[in-house]
């Protein structure tokens, strides 16, 4: 009953970072549910919406105050919020302007979102799925600007789910593993990189987008009613192995 026709049919989706990899499934997979669902990134105008599926795509940069606040009550409503937008600069982030950089975007970016959304989402009962990682467990050397802002995530994941239950808003958070999108490419390409991923990876396989939209479908549906504050990896088993 999770996923049958209709089962979003009447609610509003917010997916930043909604028009490419992660996000753009995220997106799609609760359009086919009936949703109607605003898409936000940099690069909008290039985004194509699934055949059938009602994902509108915007431009929208969430480290702008104005324009997130601005973008969000032009909305008439908001049943659904996925924080998806992120960035990574690997080997770049153990300078300090580049470090402030990630963590302003995927950290503080989420924060920005979720505090502009609060109200319309109290009004409809609505939920956040925030986007964590596998490096919201462990470190990650080249880096430390992601792993520190998926730690961050994880913690504001919980803290809001405290906060925010009084007016009836649900907080939960995704942390994909190892998933194919065109940000991966060069891993899964490369053998003496990608073998060593898939030997970690009890189920034996990259993920998909497609993985990380189910979960988070489940997590937005009623199925999901009295559940907040969890942080659920979507990563094949990497994290136990």
């Amino acid at each position: 009953m999770t996923f049958q026709p209709g089962l979003l049919a009447g609610k509003v989706a917010v997916v930043t970072g909604g028009t490419a990899g992660i996000g753009a499934g995220i997106a799609a997979a609760l359009g086919r549910l009936g949703a109607r669902v605003v898409a936000t990134g940099l690069g909008a105008d290039a985004f194509r919406a699934p055949e059938g599926v009602d994902v509108a795509a915007q431009e929208l940069d969430v480290t702008d105050e104005s324009g997130v606040q601005a973008f969000i009550n032009g909305l008439e409503r908001l049943d659904i919020l996925v924080n998806c937008a992120g960035v990574i600069r690997r080997g770049e982030e153990h300078r300090v302007d580049v470090f402030e950089k990630v963590l302003a975007v995927n950290l503080t970016g989420t924060m920005r979102m979720c505090s502009a959304a609060r109200a319309k989402l109290k009004e409809s009962g609505g939920c956040i799925v925030n986007t964590a990682s596998m490096l919201s467990f462990f470190g990650g050397g080249l880096v430390p600007a992601y792993s520190a802002s998926k730690g961050g995530v994880m913690q504001l994941t919980k803290s809001l789910a405290l906060a925010y239950a009084p007016d009836g808003i649900r907080v939960n958070a995704v942390a994909p593993g190892w998933i194919a999108t065109p940000l991966t490419t060069a891993l899964q390409d490369d053998p003496a990189r990608s073998g060593p991923i898939l030997a970690r990876t009890p189920l034996g396989r990259w993920g998909t987008p497609e993985d990380v939209a189910k979960v988070v479908t489940f997590l937005c549906s009623p199925a999901a009613d009295f559940i907040t504050g969890v942080i659920l990896p979507v990563d094949g088993g990497y994290l136990i192995s």
